[in-house]
């Protein structure tokens, strides 16, 4: 096996992973090149998934600096007779999103491992549990109080919310395609109500990849509001409301936008700037 170029294939792969975890380019690259040692330290004949291997042990190695940065709090012994094993057949997605840096910071070592790997890269909870050392159970656990902090903003404004909205707004304006991956989930959906549909949006789509097409460039008219309370933005014709454009954020990424123009959505829009109304 040629070790070296077996690594130098998955090395951008585990950088984004490293990067996504820590928040560090940096951090990120020295964990990566730790995890080359431990490689060249090991039997690789006794791997039988070496992406796996590479997956688990760089996770472990951010997971280790994580616990050394942050103390962890006291929590009850939820351990069981679980071989953690390489991780297997882990979903990645390509980008790196940089949204959820913006909470990230308010997480435990491993309800952040947790949300991360399962939620922006739909990793399952027994391959989690092998990295965190814990049971599935457990796992499933730290990615749901992740999920209840991440959707408590600190300062009862909906900060996170706003700043991820702005970002996407931003990123489409400037025709920033790979941004807006960034910013979408997975399964993001575009949606329009009657009355938008009639003004020319869609009224329906799905996936990352078409939604960053159709907003890529776009939404240069838009400016920021609340709609129905939640930030979003609205696109206005000689100060008047048209049409809404009403986000659902979820751990740092966009997970829905509906395009509303029927006169009871627009009637809740206030004009905000930043997290606060103005």
């Amino acid at each position: 096996m040629d070790l070296t170029g077996e690594f130098e294939h998955e090395r951008p792969r585990l950088t984004r992973i490293a990067a996504r975890v820590l928040g560090d380019p940096a951090e990120a690259e020295d964990a990566v090149q730790q995890a080359w040692l431990r490689l060249a330290r090991t039997d690789v004949t006794a791997v039988d998934n070496l992406p796996g291997w590479l997956t688990t042990v760089v996770t472990r190695v951010c997971l280790d600096r994580l616990k050394a940065a942050v103390p962890a709090p006291h929590e009850p012994p939820d351990r069981a007779g679980v071989d953690p094993g390489p991780a297997e057949e882990v979903a990645l997605a390509d980008s790196v999103g940089s949204a959820l840096h913006l909470v990230l910071d308010r997480l435990t070592p491993a309800e952040r491992v947790a949300l991360v790997l399962h939620d922006s890269f739909a990793v399952d909870f027994a391959t989690i549990a092998g990295i965190l050392d814990c049971t599935p159970v457990a796992a499933r656990k730290h990615a749901s109080r992740a999920r209840s902090k991440v959707a408590a903003p600190p300062d009862g404004h909906g900060s996170v919310d706003w700043q991820v909205v702005d970002a996407f707004l931003s990123a489409a304006r400037d025709g920033e395609f790979s941004r807006l991956l960034e910013l979408l989930a997975p399964g993001v959906v575009v949606a329009g109500d009657p009355v938008a549909v009639g003004l020319g949006t869609p009224a329906r789509i799905e996936g990352r990849d078409a939604v960053a097409e159709f907003f890529d460039g776009a939404a240069a008219a838009a400016l920021p509001v609340f709609v129905l309370g939640r930030p979003g933005a609205a696109w206005f014709d000689r100060g008047v409301a048209r049409v809404a454009f009403d986000f659902r954020v979820s751990a740092g990424l966009v997970t829905r936008i509906d395009f509303r123009a029927e006169p009871e959505a627009l009637e809740t829009i206030d004009r905000r700037r930043d997290g606060d109304r103005r």
